[in-house]
Formats: C-alpha cells, sequence, structure tokens
C-alpha cells in the first residue's frame, strides 16, 4: 500500500501557453508534466530538489550506521556525525532517538524538512556548547503583575 500525495498533473502544451500558472503551483509543491511521446517530467524548486537530495545522503548515513555492528546505537552514530561528541551523555540518547524518529516521519511521508529541521537544530545546539554557549535558565515574568493602561 501507497500512502503518497498525488502531485498536480499539467500536460506540456499548458507549461508553453501558460507557464506562470504552472511555475506557481510547481513553487508550493512538485508538478508532473507529462509529454506526448516521451516521458513524464517532475518541475520542482531547487529548494525541494536539494532537500531530498539532502535526506537521502542522511538515509545513507543511518544504513551505515545500522549494518555497523561495532559499539552501541549513539557511538554508530558519533562516527557518522561527530558533532554528536559534544552533546552530554543524556542528550546524545535524546539526540539519537529524535533524529531516527524524525527520519521515520520524513521518510514515510516524503517531507525531508522534518528530520532537517531536527538534524540542524541538534547540530546547531552541539555546535553552541562546543563554542562555550552554555543553555541558560529561562527567566519567567510573575503573570500576577498587571500593567496599567499607557
Amino acid at each position: 500500500m501507497s500512502i503518497t500525495r498525488e502531485r498536480p498533473v499539467f500536460a506540456s502544451s499548458e507549461l508553453s501557453r501558460n507557464a506562470a500558472e504552472v511555475f506557481a503551483e510547481a513553487e508550493s509543491q512538485p508538478v508532473t508534466v507529462t509529454r506526448r511521446g516521451g516521458e513524464s517530467l517532475v518541475l520542482m524548486t531547487k529548494v525541494e530538489a536539494d532537500e531530498k537530495s539532502e535526506l537521502l545522503n542522511f538515509a545513507a548515513q543511518l544504513i551505515a550506521v545500522i549494518t555497523d555492528d561495532r559499539g552501541t546505537l549513539v557511538e554508530r552514530m558519533m562516527v557518522q556525525f561527530p558533532w554528536i561528541y559534544a552533546l552530554n551523555e543524556t542528550e546524545r540518547q535524546q539526540c539519537v532517538q529524535e533524529l531516527i524518529h524524525a527520519a521515520r516521519a520524513s521518510f514515510s511521508t516524503g517531507q525531508p524538512h522534518l528530520v532537517a529541521m531536527e538534524f540542524i537544530s541538534w547540530r546547531e545546539t552541539a555546535a553552541n556548547y562546543a563554542a562555550g554557549i552554555a543553555p541558560q535558565a529561562t527567566e519567567w515574568l510573575d503573570a500576577s503583575n498587571e500593567l496599567g493602561r499607557p
């Protein structure tokens, strides 16, 4: 059973007659362009194509982690993603689990941004730690302090 979104379909003649409409649609989601006597093409933004390429690269790295039998899952992830070393032990565990969950969601929904956001978030957190920028406790304002009318 395949659960994928249906892409909008345009004939190549529509692309030549009404390019603005086809391009506008392709900016929001990939579109299929059918050609008489030729194979259909997919038109998408470069950002979307790059995201899909990055997702495949991440998938290849995860496969390398899964097929390696040396060490724990976290240790194998640190080999592929050395920035994880900057996190403490608890954060390493959490990072690995969240990356795997986000990857599964991305792979199953075809939405590369899910794992991309998780990956970037953890990598930037590790980079901040490595730069000596530690998380600070959030100071919340007392909700009982009401301001008067200006």
